[in-house]
């Protein structure tokens, strides 16, 4: 698995396809010297690529050229963008009914509508849920009016399918599993019947968002399906069309195979997984444990590629995702945003502000930050008025038991420690049981001193990049929990901590506190260079490409394996042969140390 990495300049080709075509037109016009070949080359080492030719080099170079300029001239030969249909659980709006035959809808909240956001380069169509029960046919005909204006489709999935689809199987099922909290603990009975209700109705709805997918598609189109809700999407595709370009995405961690197969269906997500031409992950890591998985249950062979099926290869890689960037630079200069600025400073004046924002979840480790910020406070009583946290959890899941205690407990912690440690003009935590605007928490990250990041595990986490993208005045610092996807990225301008460790926790509040002008600058300038140049737009332009390119390699591939030996034709020409001669070949996979 390549550990894939962005090329910052523009004039570099973003893929290997794009590079041989560049070479194969350098030599067609004769401008193409040793020194270029050389300089493609490096350039493809320097961006995390390996370029393996294959041996009908020119044909697949045409191949590539076809594909590349297919899908970006009309037959009118005016330029055009390829048609990216993303598949996710939910569209990127919230319906509301507001009569028989009218619905209002708002952008919704969350890590993938956000850095999907900033893409534009693609003629994108959005497919998912809208998030509620529309069982007649007017309202399912006139959301879809309402919707395909935002250039969204619906699918339109019924109160029992989305119970035990959505609510069962994947939140909790996939969910706990992939983040490491384990399988629930009921009566062995009841959880084997439950396990298999859902995970039926868990296929159901895959073959749903199929349907719809297959009604919509047109030749050529990428289709781009995400998170751990559609592991059997990609299978469902294929089924209807072999030819179809189909990547997989996931947003969360993938867990270890030892976590893995402890799943009872583990065997069949991985085959239905496996059936994309593309798989990506936000780290290195977690492609390599989807891959040590199918190698380790399925018995398949891991490549630096991917995982080989006899003979289908399946494109394993890291893709990190990012932010739009600008969106939250542009936002400090707008005047709502200075007047949320000059209100908050005003209001914690002579105070240095920490932050907070996670969804009330129990993988974001809210509890124990606070905690760890009482700590900090009964070790160092110099900055008891002269701090504040300011935390804000926004409610996920409220009809859930295990969220609503999690909401008592955050509620009783900071009551406690507010008690302790506040006065009669000021408390050191502020909590929010609620999500702020986009410019009120613009404004927020900018004022901000430290943030404060401490998932228990979490895929990547976008509130340290919006962090880092609105502090290029402030400098602040962020704190990092090691196990959210985000170590990868940010750690090295980052305070990198285990969130189960509370002294730890406290101490790194104590070193972002009193950290120097000079190490606080070049933190966040190693942070801020990041997050600009590695944004979302990058993220799906650089997925999408790969996509393209690993078609087109499959394509090159399949057309060198031979056909499959006919045993009726092989038996039968023994049988008529006069002279015979055995050849039995054992084939060793080479493996590599």
């Amino acid at each position: 698995m390549p550990g894939n990495k962005y090329n910052d300049n523009s004039q570099v080709p973003n893929s290997r396809v794009a590079r041989l075509v560049r070479e194969r037109e350098l030599r067609r016009t004769g401008r193409a010297s040793s020194n270029d070949v050389t300089d493609g080359i490096r350039e493809s080492e320097i961006s995390g690529h390996d370029i393996s030719l294959p041996p009908n080099f020119e044909q697949y170079l045409e191949a590539a050229a076809q594909a590349i300029n297919g899908a970006r001239e009309r037959s009118d030969g005016m330029p055009n963008r390829q048609r990216l249909l993303v598949v996710a659980n939910r569209l990127p709006v919230s319906a509301v009914r507001r009569g028989e035959d009218s619905w209002s809808l708002d952008i919704s909240a969350g890590g993938l509508v956000s850095a999907l956001l900033g893409v534009k380069d693609f003629e994108a169509r959005w497919i998912g849920w809208a998030g509620v029960n529309v069982p007649d046919e007017i309202g399912q005909k006139t959301l879809t009016k309402e919707l395909a204006e935002k250039r969204c489709i619906p699918v339109f999935l019924d109160e029992e399918v989305v119970h035990q689809y959505y609510n069962g199987y994947c939140n909790n099922i996939l969910w706990p599993l992939f983040h490491y909290l384990g399988l629930p603990q009921e009566d062995r009975l009841a959880t084997t019947r439950s396990f298999q209700s859902q995970f039926a109705a868990y296929k159901k709805a895959n073959q749903m968002f199929a349907d719809v997918v297959n009604q919509h598609y047109e030749e050529g189109d990428v289709v781009w399906c995400h998170d751990y809700h559609l592991m059997f999407l990609p299978k469902c595709l294929k089924e209807y069309n072999s030819k179809m370009k189909v990547g997989w995405f996931l947003h969360t961690p993938f867990p270890s195979s030892e976590i893995h197969r402890t799943l009872p269906s583990r065997t069949e997500l991985l085959h239905a997984v496996l059936a994309a031409d593309l798989v990506g992950f936000h780290t290195y890591d977690y492609a390599r444990h989807f891959v040590s998985a199918c190698t380790r249950i399925l018995g398949l062979e891991g490549t630096p590629e991917g995982v080989e099926d006899q003979g289908k290869l399946t494109r394993v890689a890291a893709f990190p995702i990012g932010i739009d960037s600008d969106r939250f630079i542009r936002a400090l200069e707008e005047p709502q945003v200075q007047e949320h600025v000059k209100g908050l400073k005003e209001r914690f004046a002579g105070r240095k502000v920490m932050l907070g924002v996670d969804r009330l979840d129990m993988i974001k480790g809210i509890p124990q930050k606070i905690l760890a910020f009482e700590k900090f406070l009964e070790e160092h009583p110099y900055w008891r008025d002269k701090v504040v946290l300011l935390q804000i959890a926004v409610p996920t899941r409220t009809d859930v038991p295990e969220y609503q205690k999690l909401t008592s407990q955050v509620h009783e912690i900071v009551g406690r420690i507010n008690g302790r440690f506040g006065t009669l003009t000021a408390v050191p935590i502020h909590h929010l049981d609620r999500s702020l605007d986009f410019n009120a928490l613009c404004a927020l990250y900018s004022i901000t001193d430290i943030a404060l990041v401490t998932s228990l595990r979490d895929g990547m986490n976008l509130v340290s990049y919006e962090f880092v993208a609105c502090q290029d005045s402030k400098r602040g610092v962020l704190i990092l929990s090691e196990f959210a996807g985000a170590a990868q990225s940010l750690g090295a301008g980052a305070i990198l901590v285990n969130p189960w460790n509370i002294t730890e926790v406290a101490a790194a509040i104590g070193q972002a506190l009193t950290m120097p002008a000079e190490e606080r600058e070049k933190r966040h300038r190693h942070n801020f260079d990041h997050v600009t140049n590695h944004t979302s737009q990058q993220w799906a332009e650089f997925f999408v490409s790969e996509l393209n390119d690993t078609v087109i390699e499959a394509q090159q591939r399949i057309r060198q394996v031979p056909p499959q030996l006919v045993f009726s034709d092989a038996i039968q020409r023994y049988l008529q042969s006069k002279s015979r001669l055995l050849i039995l070949v054992c084939s060793v996979p080479f493996v590599q140390f």
